[in-house]
């Protein structure tokens, strides 16, 4: 059925014992559980989909579907590699969780991967998406294509963004890391007004995953992490500058002068301007 000349769209009803051979596919799957239970065996390992779920499975990744339930409604979506490559690369995820994605599906050739997701916030607005992208492959009106484009744009926007992934061990410590570089690097561009809310805002997890994470990486909570960096910023103003304390404490994130005092004398052990004379 594929390469087909042009996007088609078909439905098949099995039974519940239907099983596939094992197979693979030159291109990316993406499946979707709209209602029951859906099992595969990826890689030797049995794998068990419930409702709502996705899955993306890259291309000669060896696996077998079967059925377990007549009931269970399964969608399926094959995207061609340079298709899947385009809308990654204008979906709305940071460019590190991309790179990721594109690593785990479309160069780590040999290790065959596949990827699981779980809803978080986003069911409904996801199958809106999807429901929108049958209507136009099975119509085929004039513009689809880029109507096609853009809704799968969306729904891998919406997947990066409201669901969640299930990783193996090696795979979640490079996301972790990733993830962690990631936040680390846009706290440090804004660490004068940053707050935790705005991150929560940019990246799409929860508050308390920030402290979590940067926890687990440097040791500090959150709070101290921006402290740290505004002290250390604070410090290179001080010794390279001719700009007052008032002004230094404002520019680091700081408009109470009194606790910019009492938290640099609790690290230096010294005033911010016996600080600067200590280095003439």
């Amino acid at each position: 059925m594929y390469p087909s000349p042009k996007p088609f769209c078909y439905c098949r009803q099995a039974d519940a014992s239907t099983k596939t051979q094992l197979h693979t596919h030159d291109y990316i799957e993406l499946g979707y559980v709209v209602k029951g239970a859906f099992h595969q065996k990826i890689l030797q390992k049995d794998t068990t989909f419930t409702e709502g779920d996705l899955w993306l499975i890259d291309k000669n990744c060896l696996h077998q579907d079967y059925l377990t339930d007549k009931n269970t409604v399964i969608l399926f979506l094959g995207i061609a590699n340079d298709m899947f490559t385009e809308i990654i690369n204008d979906s709305n995820t940071t460019q590190k969780i991309v790179s990721f994605l594109q690593t785990a599906l479309l160069k780590q050739k040999d290790l065959q991967q596949y990827l699981h997701f779980k809803d978080n916030t986003g069911r409904l607005e996801l199958e809106g998406c999807l429901i929108h992208l049958l209507n136009e492959m099975v119509d085929s009106n004039p513009g689809t294509q880029f109507i096609r484009k853009g809704l799968l744009i969306r729904i891998f926007s919406i997947i990066s963004t409201k669901y969640d992934f299930a990783l193996s061990k090696e795979q979640r410590k490079t996301m972790n890391w990733i993830v962690f570089e990631e936040i680390s690097h846009y706290i440090q561009q804004h660490y004068s007004t940053i707050t935790i809310q705005e991150l929560s805002s940019v990246f799409h997890f929860q508050e308390d995953y920030f402290n979590r994470l940067i926890k687990s990486k440097t040791g500090l909570t959150y709070s101290a992490y921006v402290q740290q960096l505004r002290l250390n910023k604070a410090e290179q103003l001080l010794l390279h500058t001719d700009k007052s304390i008032e002004e230094i404490a404002s520019i680091v994130g700081y408009q109470n002068r009194g606790f910019f005092y009492k938290i640099f004398a609790n690290k230096h052990h010294m005033t911010p301007s016996e600080f600067r004379k200590s280095s003439v």
